[in-house]
């Protein structure tokens, strides 16, 4: 069953930022055992993520290499003037094809 993760933001959950942050690098170190995990979009400040001063940059890099695709959006990351370290700008219409490819969805 092919999975797509969508992080909207740059933590996970509302409230504080710190364990925000510290929760999303726990669930994407242990994501690797979500079965058919295909790919993460990110947009809004999710992009952000994938900026080099990223506190969860090692375990995004470590996901893409074992085969995830990893899909910012070009204009939120235009936007919040994010320097990629890792993943590949990408738009609307490839966002909207990985969503509507997958069987399962999950939003942070």
């Amino acid at each position: 069953m092919r999975t797509v993760v969508v992080l909207n933001q740059d933590q996970m959950g509302h409230g504080d930022r710190a364990l925000g942050q510290r929760i999303l690098g726990t669930f994407l170190r242990k994501s690797i055992a979500l079965r058919d995990l295909d790919a993460i979009v990110m947009f809004n400040s999710g992009v952000r993520l994938l900026a080099k001063d990223s506190p969860v940059l090692a375990e995004l890099s470590l996901l893409q290499d074992r085969g995830v695709d990893l899909v910012p959006c070009g204009t939120c990351v235009e936007h919040f003037q994010v320097e990629l370290a890792t993943g590949r700008v990408s738009d609307m219409d490839t966002i909207l094809r990985e969503l509507d490819a997958a069987a399962k969805v999950i939003t942070l």
